[in-house]
């Protein structure tokens, strides 16, 4: 089985279902298209009658390495463009945190911005010993508004959530275990297997109680992060205007760009 538009497939592993995020070339960067698709795909699996669980991963070295450049420094002048980004972001959250199967997130390499709310917003987290976390928002001018704000809180201390989404510092794969943003480290040419052995380990559990239990997790996530999550949202819309966040989000499209260059010169 295999489904889906180009930049994100979901394929079967009998009644686990392997979602992942198919932009390789450019880190499997969030373009409008994957963002839009980010949004959807959630409803589809939940009426997919013989899945069981999901894996989400990323194709090549990244799972996801945040948002495309060209797609970020679009929202800057275009104010419908900013709206539907928002919707989006809030349809990600809500279908992730109300998503009735089990999902595990195989982090196989860098999962920044967006790609990090992705991964936290799995219901277990396993990643690559090579692998890191991020969430440079608040660095490139941006509030944390598309997953940052909701799930940190409820993952590690607020003391260690404001540090690093003050910050936007890399959480290597380790530290990620100690903070509880990660259950567990595997070696990275194991991680596909072990992902896939514990989702359809999951996929076993009966699935009436399974499904109940994280329901009902569901509803404690949504009453401790709603008001956080809109707040977050909207002050993320109104940042996408800011002139500071088009001077840095140009700046690093730029140095790109210049290394993609080099690149295809050497």
């Amino acid at each position: 089985m295999g489904e889906g538009s180009s930049v994100l497939t979901v394929t079967a592993d009998d009644d686990v279902r392997i979602v992942t995020l198919n932009r390789p070339d450019q880190l499997n960067g969030v373009s409008e298209e994957l963002h839009r698709r980010l949004a959807e795909v959630w409803r589809e699996l939940a009426a997919d009658d013989a899945a069981r669980a999901v894996v989400l991963t990323g194709a090549g070295r990244a799972f996801s390495a945040g948002g495309d450049f060209g797609h970020l420094l679009r929202h800057h002048s275009d104010p419908a463009l900013r709206e539907r980004s928002i919707r989006l972001d809030r349809a990600i959250q809500t279908e992730m945190i109300r998503f009735p199967l089990p999902v595990v997130a195989a982090v196989n390499g860098p999962a920044v911005g967006l790609g990090c709310s992705l991964a936290l917003g799995c219901d277990l987290v396993l990643m690559a010993d090579d692998a890191y976390l991020a969430d440079p928002h608040v660095s490139v001018g941006l509030v944390a508004g598309d997953g940052g704000v909701t799930l940190w809180p409820l993952l590690t201390s607020l003391l260690r959530a404001k540090e690093y989404l003050f910050t936007g510092d890399r959480i290597p794969a380790a530290k990620a275990v100690e903070l509880g943003l990660a259950n567990r480290v595997v070696p990275a040419a194991e991680l596909e297997g072990e992902a896939l052995a514990l989702a359809h380990r999951l996929a076993a559990q009966p699935a009436q109680a399974l499904r109940a239990t994280k329901a009902a997790l569901a509803v404690v996530v949504e009453q401790v992060s709603r008001g956080g999550m809109e707040a977050a949202l909207m002050a993320e819309q109104s940042t996408m205007a800011s002139p500071e966040y088009l001077q840095i989000v140009s700046k690093l499209a730029s140095g790109a760009r210049s290394r993609a260059s080099e690149t295809q010169e050497a």
